[in-house]
Formats: structure tokens, sequence, C-alpha cells
């Protein structure tokens, strides 16, 4: 594929600037979602603990959770910033992989 796509090295430049521009926003995300596990505040009865438990279970601690999903689309923005850093041949050799994973952790399936 890649003796019929070339890419332009300003484009190459555009592409790893927006990745980082995403990865920067999902880093922030990552605090926010590592705060989601503090649960406290539900109250004592066992209802209101078990309510807490459940944030924090989709906080936390499961492939599906927010702590988990942020961190799977850090891992994939960065292999595409590298790829693409590299000059994009990783990006076109990888025969566009990281859509297929994107579109993984988005629908909630297993890479």
């Amino acid at each position: 594929m890649s003796e019929f796509v070339r890419l332009e090295p300003h484009v190459i430049e555009e592409i790893v600037a927006i990745c980082q521009t995403a990865l920067d926003a999902l880093k922030d995300a990552k605090i926010i979602a590592n705060e989601l596990t503090r649960t406290h505040g539900f109250g004592e009865f066992e209802s209101a603990k078990q309510l807490a438990a459940g944030y924090a279970r989709k906080a936390a601690g499961t492939p599906e959770s927010a702590q988990e999903r942020v961190d799977q689309f850090i891992e994939a923005f960065t292999q595409l910033q590298d790829a693409f850093a590299s000059g994009g041949e990783a990006f076109l050799e990888a025969e566009f992989d990281w859509v297929r994973r994107l579109q993984a952790i988005d629908s909630g399936s297993e890479v």
C-alpha cells in the first residue's frame, strides 16, 4: 500500500500535532477518571454502600471501566502518533490496524 500513498511532511506534522492534542485531552481525562474511585458520601446504609461499590467498579478495575478505557485510548493514540512521527510508513504498513483498535475500544470488545 505504501507505493500508492505518499504523505507530505507538513501533513505528517499536522497529524502528529492532532494526536498530541488528543493525548493531552486524554491525560486530563485520566486525572478525572482516577478521581472517580472516590465514592465516599453515599451514606452508611447497606444500599448506599452497594451503590458506592458499583460506581467504584465502573471507575476502575474492569476492562470496561473508565480508567481502563482512557488508558486504552491513550495507548492507541500514542501508537498512532508514533506511526506518523516515523514518517507515516509505519502507519501505512500497519494496514489501518489502529482503526480496528479504536473501534474495539469504543464498542467495548476486546482488542
